[in-house]
């Protein structure tokens, strides 16, 4: 086994999740030929194919499938080791770097402090902002050890937790919009309307969640421009370039002139979820898991 590469074993793990090159390598942030190189090595390394690529698709091969069984948890438990060593070094009992798409909503960073004032154990919780186009990136790059993203959370290899910060959903339109005046629209009067979607590395089936293509009774609705972060979507909201779907307090954190925010009603309500790697729990992220599920 000399000469292991760590990076190898990523770029086969992360591939065998997405079976898809071009998503591998944006989770990866390097390109589809830094993908292809990482996996020829180690297929040259193990002395056999574990992946097969057509013009099609990607699949694992049998040997692949089998590689992969046996390497995830052997990799957990490494990256629990690393992790411990990390924590020791700190010389901090229960250090937490949590990830949050955007603004923390006032309940949410309420419970957090209240942990880290209250807890024995010395918790120290730091918060990192997530990009809205990437909200497992992070957490699967080891750079935050938790991550309150906007649900479904539907990744292998992530613990969904407590769902927690319900809350309605809004219309951000243009302040020009028909829809401006109005006290509400319901969410079949959405068909029609161009909806705002976040881009790529998102999972498509997360996109699609807070940018649906048709209305709960089934009529189509367009797709609007795709965009990397907030901003980006509040800039193609006010020029004009279709609406987009945020939950109360987004709304009512980025209020500003241009647009304006519509309660939706018939649309279920948005909400966050503590997720963290699975084999990668402690009894800080156990401790901030209970805090928040009180702030359901």
């Amino acid at each position: 086994m000399g000469g292991l590469e760590v990076r190898e074993l990523e770029c086969f793990l992360v591939l065998a999740d997405e079976l898809h090159f071009g998503r591998a390598a944006d989770r990866l942030y390097v390109s589809q030929s830094r993908v292809s190189q990482l996996l020829r090595a180690l297929e040259r390394r193990v002395g056999a194919r574990l992946v097969e690529r057509t013009s099609r698709r990607v699949r694992l091969t049998p040997l692949g499938e089998a590689f992969l069984r046996d390497l995830r948890p052997a990799y957990d438990g490494l990256a629990a080791t690393v992790e411990r060593a990390r924590m020791a070094a700190l010389g901090v009992h229960g250090r937490l770097r949590v990830g949050f798409q955007g603004a923390v909503h006032e309940g949410v960073l309420s419970a957090i402090t209240d942990l880290q004032e209250g807890s024995g154990e010395g918790i120290r919780i730091d918060i990192v902002e997530i990009p809205l186009c990437d909200p497992f990136g992070a957490l699967r790059r080891g750079e935050v050890d938790a991550a309150g993203v906007l649900l479904p959370v539907e990744e292998p290899g992530l613990v969904l937790g407590p769902v927690f910060s319900r809350r309605p959903q809004t219309l951000a339109v243009a302040a020009c919009h028909p829809f401006a005046e109005r006290a509400s629209v319901t969410a079949e009067e959405l068909a029609g309307t161009p909806l705002v979607s976040v881009g790529e590395p998102a999972p498509a089936y997360w996109s699609r969640a807070h940018a649906p293509g048709r209305t709960p009774g089934g009529r189509p609705i367009p797709p609007g421009v795709a965009v990397r972060t907030l901003q980006e979507g509040l800039t193609a909201i006010a020029s004009g370039r279709g609406a987009m779907l945020l939950c109360l307090p987004t709304a009512e954190y980025n209020r500003r002139g241009d647009i304006a925010f519509v309660p939706v009603t018939g649309m279920p309500d948005s909400s966050l979820g503590l997720v963290w790697r699975q084999g990668h729990e402690t009894p800080a992220i156990r401790s901030l898991a209970e805090a928040l599920a009180l702030t359901a």
